[in-house]
């Protein structure tokens, strides 16, 4: 059974290669080894990412120029952020911003379900990085060698999803996947070195 699945998976991998990152957001279209950390605003991918100005609007969040800031940093990210990282990215737009209303919109934004909050495999220690949610699930795949984190996303995944909601009767509502190894580059100059 496992065996027949890995070749499934194999075989449907190879045939999906071709859509499972988001075009927008990698330099070589439709070339998974080569996403982005995290996939941009833009376009109709998979992991298109909301706009939480126009969500919190909706929902008639005040926004103070500091929660401004902090949303907006958040939302533009090329990668995946800490609080300490977003603090000092949040202080060069808004210099008298403090520890404590970074924390509270983080926690803010992850009660209203509209950030993540990860430890990508605890690559720098204990520390928690946030990303927008996308409009769909994506696996995270930490390199453990250069500290890479390449988002990963596959129809596989999905059917993964709906299996252990059928099989185990379960309201399936939040899923995350974390795979630690070696990425492709990093793969690559092992290889050689060997």
């Amino acid at each position: 059974m496992v065996q027949a699945l890995f070749y499934t998976e194999t075989k449907l991998h190879m045939a999906l290669t071709a859509t499972t990152c988001d075009k927008v957001a990698t330099e070589y279209p439709f070339s998974p080894a080569r996403c982005d950390s995290v996939a941009s605003t833009g376009g109709t991918g998979a992991f298109e990412r909301r706009s939480l100005l126009e969500e919190l609007a909706g929902k008639g969040v005040r926004l103070t120029p500091q929660r401004r800031a902090l949303v907006e940093i958040i939302q533009e990210a090329n990668e995946h952020l800490d609080a300490e990282s977003l603090l000092n990215l949040a202080r060069a737009r808004v210099p008298h911003i403090d520890r404590a209303t970074v924390y509270r919109t983080i926690e803010m934004l992850k009660r209203l379900r509209m950030i993540d909050e990860l430890d990508l495999m605890h690559l720098n220690g204990e520390k928690h990085y946030y990303e927008v949610k996308t409009r769909r699930e994506h696996v995270h795949l930490a390199c453990f060698h250069c500290g890479r984190i390449e988002e990963f996303s596959s129809v596989l995944f999905e059917q993964l999803k709906n299996e252990i909601a059928k099989q185990a009767k379960f309201d399936v509502r939040v899923t995350r996947l974390e795979i630690g190894g070696r990425c492709e580059a990093c793969s690559r100059v092992n290889a050689i070195a060997k």
